[in-house]
């Protein structure tokens, strides 16, 4: 974890995630997302079908997390994306490879 810049106020954001070990796995759990004609829900059982994380039983839901809790790579593709829209690729941080689903940013109180 890294440490908060105590001059500003830190963000937050409401994520759900797939996390998996392998380059080809979320390839074929991302393209199965993209042509979805319900993505999220599609997202939700792909979370509990292949997700290493244990937030993959509750459809990758890891609820809401303070900027500096998770790691920097992931951190920057969150608040890059748009809200609530369909994947359009992964991310890889030394956990494996992350697919993203946004579902609110903003300041913390």
């Amino acid at each position: 974890m890294r440490r908060l810049d105590r001059r500003r106020k830190p963000r937050k954001a409401h994520v759900r995630h797939i996390l998996v070990t392998g380059k080809p796995e979320a390839k074929m759990i991302l393209e199965a997302i993209q042509t979805a004609k319900k993505p999220l829900k599609v997202f939700r059982k792909m979370a509990k079908k292949y997700s290493n994380c244990p937030s993959g039983s509750k459809g990758g839901d890891l609820g809401e997390f303070i900027e500096g809790q998770m790691v920097q790579d992931f951190e920057e593709a969150v608040w890059a994306s748009e809200l609530e829209t369909v994947p359009e690729s992964f991310i890889k941080t030394q956990f494996g490879f992350h697919i993203l689903w946004v579902h609110s940013k903003g300041q913390l109180e």
